[in-house]
């Protein structure tokens, strides 16, 4: 299924005592390094508080920022200095039985030092984690066929770098090494899930709809054959109405006259590799005396490796105490998160004989192994009113190819039909998406969720009714855009403002727009055999999984040293940086001493079940009733969560900070002397207090250093140190708490840990008993409804973009000469990073738009001979690096919350360059990426 429960296996880490500690190697961490990258310098910060420069940029611009991929055993302190490393045998053919290995290439010099085979697991306990997430078996059983092409079939572990280096070089490319046996049908087991959203409005936008999921139900479905099978249409639960809702859509939009638009295409989305540049990694030291498995990881989601590694080893004969994670920096773009590599990697380490073992993808496995982006097929329909332009209803019915392994693929093709409205109000909508299985290299979380493959759909198909309709591309988006307080294909209202508008007159006034006839005339008179075109692309992006969680915690000694400690780490978006700056934004001071990635909270003693989305209510109402409980303890580094939701943990702290420590204080040091001193004349608010620059004022009273705050916060036995744990439904939890000395306060959290100063009396400090905090149990709790799961979304951010072209007609060659971007994210807490994603986002979808392209089966990555020879990047030369623009637009107020923007801004210039394209050549086309070949085909 798409959101897995993790309830049995932290059951068994309970019961087996297993301890699971997990770091992230910063500069927060130097002693345990033997090499750290350098701390900002003295000039980071300019005088408006913002950054010059990344937290990490001197550590990257010398050379001394490190990667997981960097370590070997002899940097990790406390590992053997021996090295072992290991490398996986895959299966290239699903349609035959496998039946070994022939190493005879490799002679006598370089077998390796231990061979380890699908039986050797079974016969040491070793079980694939999470049945049917990660398939049913890390290597293929002999007298069995691949569950997918590129599937492991044997590890080989090697106790020096050179003879491992020889054997791999030896063995790539040799199809005599794998054996197979007699030919055997491909057999799946079972497809991964149908989700269906039918929605039914009301009279206008604000009546109360007919039917919905948010008010109904989310329709499941099972499978006959390759097909959903839907439940029967009828007038009894709210699956059955929803298929009745449904089949009477159908009904009305074929019955539609002349007086409708009735736009049918079917759309196709490839499959493609994120190319990460560091490939999965890790290295893995089992260490049998101790019983701790130590784990050196490139990943996304660090708390699940450790969890699920706990599972895998506590069940096998490998006696386990403890696992201890160490999590680099890395970069995945999605593909490292819930990957089962790492879990390749322990089972390495388990077979190393003591030693370190290192599992290390090169660019070649890397294809063959790594999660790819679904490919998405689309059957849709569009109906618009031909007076006014107004759309009546759009249906579309998805499926996506999730490969071998179910991994996220079911949410993935669900998440594409929630966001496939894009940016319009659609008064009826009737979507589904089906996940299937088959023997392509697993795909799972790649940037873009789903979303790229089913907006862009819809923006081609949107551009085109304009065309057939006779009006201009961006009038038509106006006529249907959605507005704030309108409800989404799911009935939900999306949070605040919508700003879809704003950006629609604006790129209507672009001269990329107003001039593009005009252009076009100049442009092909000018240059025979060359087309020009202008095409447009709006959408906008949810952000968020429906379960996100996090902690952070802020604290200060009585000198005024900040200390900052989050569980996000660094996945190349800057977020390292982001963190820091909103504390200072809040208290204006950033941390002194910053602490990135950590899963280990003793001062969070919480319980989960990790079953956010599948709890049903009455279950949630029971165990909320223990303080402790939280439905998910921590969310991975995914879905654009790094600004918002894990920021909103960062901002709850330090706005917790600001009430219980620094305003109390404030307060004392202002009223010192005779009559309530300075401050007693004035009538000053807690709304009035300012802090910039390390210092603290309100309503005209004397400024005073955040050190002198600190000093008296620690005399009066204040609280000096906040920790929070959040949880969001699409809608934050609140919870209440009895602070002592404080009163009772509410917060948008739902678990709260406190620590006190120096002069606390005795009976408080005796409070601090989790490593010097007290676990304040909460007074009350709100946790979104469950039915709240079924909004799909409520949080998005938009971008749009015109993108401007050149086709040759000749060649079918395309060029991009320029393109202009709009985007609406709320507050920008560093703009340099905005822009950065901005810039980075856009040439990756330009290469899906036009380059980048994987075939599914036997000639593709899973055979292991995909690499960058054969896969087309862009280039500098392909992205208009010079000629590039974006303008954002100004918050509403200086309260606007930031928005996560890391993925929407890959998707609009998709359907922008294909739009582009059609207005060049005069010729749509329905399938990406839309390559030379093609376009000479249609030009012929």
């Amino acid at each position: 299924m798409a959101h897995f429960s993790r309830r049995d296996f932290l059951k068994t880490g309970l019961i087996a005592g297993v301890a699971i500690k997990v770091s992230f190697l910063a500069p927060a961490a130097r002693a345990a390094l033997i090499e750290t990258p350098p701390h900002p310098g003295p000039d980071w910060l300019r005088s408006d508080g913002k950054p010059k420069y990344r937290i990490d940029a001197i550590a990257k611009v010398t050379g001394q920022k490190t990667f997981a991929r960097d370590y070997r055993a002899r940097d990790l302190e406390g590992w053997p200095k021996e090295q072992s490393h290991a490398f996986l045998l895959h299966a290239t053919k699903a349609d035959r039985v496998f039946e070994g290995v022939d190493l005879t290439v490799l002679g006598d010099d370089l077998k390796p030092d231990r061979i380890v085979f699908h039986e050797d697991l079974v016969a040491d306990g070793i079980e694939i984690p999470v049945p049917g997430f990660y398939g049913d078996v890390f290597l293929v059983p002999k007298g069995q066929t691949a569950r997918l092409l590129g599937q492991p079939v044997a590890l080989l572990i090697y106790h020096d770098f050179a003879r491992y280096d020889a054997a791999k070089r030896k063995v790539r490319f040799d199809d005599t090494v794998v054996r197979y046996g007699e030919k055997a049908p491909y057999s799946h087991p079972g497809h991964y899930g149908a989700a269906r959203y039918v929605r039914i409005g009301g009279a206008d936008p604000q009546a109360e709809d007919q039917y919905s999921p948010l008010k109904d139900a989310v329709i499941y479905g099972g499978f006959k054959g390759d097909e959903p099978d839907w439940p029967p249409a009828g007038d009894g639960d709210g699956m059955a109405r929803g298929m009745k809702a449904a089949a009477e859509l159908e009904k009305e939009i074929n019955a539609f006259g002349d007086d409708t638009l009735v736009l049918r295409h079917n759309y196709f989305s490839q499959s493609v590799d994120a190319s990460a540049m560091e490939p999965d990694n890790g290295n893995v030291w089992y260490d049998p005396a101790s019983g701790v498995v130590h784990a050196m990881m490139a990943t996304q989601s660090p708390y699940e490796v450790a969890e699920v590694s706990a599972k895998l080893v506590s069940k096998s004969k490998f006696p386990l105490k403890e696992i201890d994670l160490k999590v680099g920096y890395t970069v995945g773009y999605g593909t490292k998160d819930h990957s089962i590599f790492a879990f390749y990697c322990v089972v390495a380490g388990l077979y190393g004989e003591g030693r370190p073992v290192r599992l290390a993808n090169d660019r070649y496995e890397q294809f063959q192994m790594a999660l790819k982006r679904h490919a998405f097929w689309m059957d849709n329909v569009l109906a618009v009113d031909r007076a006014t332009g107004k759309f009546k209803a759009m249906t579309g019915h998805f499926k996506n190819n999730g490969g071998g392994r179910a991994n996220f693929s079911f949410s993935v093709a669900f998440v594409g039909a929630t966001a496939a409205q894009s940016v319009y109000y659609l008064p009826k909508s009737d979507f589904s998406a089906a996940a299937l299985a088959s023997r392509a290299v697993d795909a799972g979380s790649t940037r873009g969720y789903g979303t790229l493959q089913s907006m862009s759909a819809t923006e081609m198909m949107v551009d085109e009714a304009a065309e057939l309709l006779g009006m201009d591309a961006i009038d038509l988006r106006l006529k249907n855009v959605f507005k704030t307080g309108m409800k989404n294909t799911q009935g939900a209202i999306p949070a605040g403002a919508l700003r879809n508008e704003e950006i629609l007159k604006r790129a209507a006034q672009h001269p990329l727009w107003t001039e593009r006839k005009k252009k076009k005339e100049e442009f092909e008179a000018a240059n025979p055999g060359k087309r020009y075109g202008v095409g447009y692309g709006h959408v906008q992006k949810d952000y968020g999984t429906g379960a996100e969680s996090a902690l952070a915690s802020l604290e200060f000694d009585a000198s005024g040293r900040l200390k900052f400690t989050h569980v996000a780490h660094e996945i190349g978006t800057g977020t390292t940086t982001s963190q820091a700056i909103m504390v200072g934004d809040i208290l204006g001071k950033v941390p002194d001493e910053t602490e990135y990635g950590r899963v280990r909270w003793p001062q969070m003693p919480l319980e989960t079940t990790e079953e956010p989305y599948t709890l049903s209510q009455e279950e949630e109402d029971k165990r909320k009733q223990n303080p402790r409980w939280t439905p998910s303890f921590t969310s991975p580094m995914s879905a654009t969560n790094s600004v918002y939701y894990l920021g909103h943990a960062t901002r709850e702290a330090a706005r917790a900070l600001l009430d219980l420590a620094i305003w109390p204080a404030a307060q004392s040091l202002w009223s010192k002397g005779i009559g309530g001193g300075q401050i007693a004349p004035y009538t000053v608010r807690r709304e009035e207090l300012r802090l910039e620059h390390g210092m603290v004022n309100a309503g005209g009273l004397q400024p005073l250093p955040f050190a002198e705050i600190a000093k008296e916060a620690h005399r009066l036995g204040l609280v000096t140190g906040v920790t929070v744990h959040t949880f969001n439904r699409w809608q934050w939890a609140e919870a209440e708490f009895d602070v002592a000395g404080a009163g009772r306060r509410k917060l948008a959290v739902d678990a709260l840990a406190l620590k006190y100063g120096d002069g606390a009396p005795a009976e408080t400090k005796a409070l601090m008993t989790l490593d010097g905090w007290q676990f304040v149990n909460r007074a009350s709790i709100t946790y979104p409804p469950t039915q709240r799961n079924n909004a799909g979304v409520t949080y998005y951010a938009p971008m749009a973009t015109l993108a401007e072209v050149v086709v040759d007609t000749a060649t079918g060659d395309v060029s991009l000469l320029s393109h202009h971007s709009l985007m609406e994210c709320g507050t920008q807490v560093v703009p340099e990073l905005v822009s950065g994603q901005i810039q980075g986002g856009i040439a990756m979808g330009i290469g899906h738009a036009l380059k980048e392209y994987l075939p599914l089966y036997e000639d593709g990555p899973g055979d292991g001979t995909w690499n960058w020879n054969r896969y087309e990047l862009p280039r500098s030369n392909d992205v208009a690096v010079w000629s590039q623009t974006y303008e954002i637009l100004p918050p509403l107020s200086e309260s606007d919350p930031p928005k996560g923007i890391a993925e929407v801004v890959m998707i609009a210039v998709v359907p922008a360059i294909a739009n582009a394209i059609a207005h060049a050549i005069g010729k749509r086309f329905y399938d990406l990426p839309i390559t030379s070949e093609k376009i000479r085909g249609a030009l012929a």
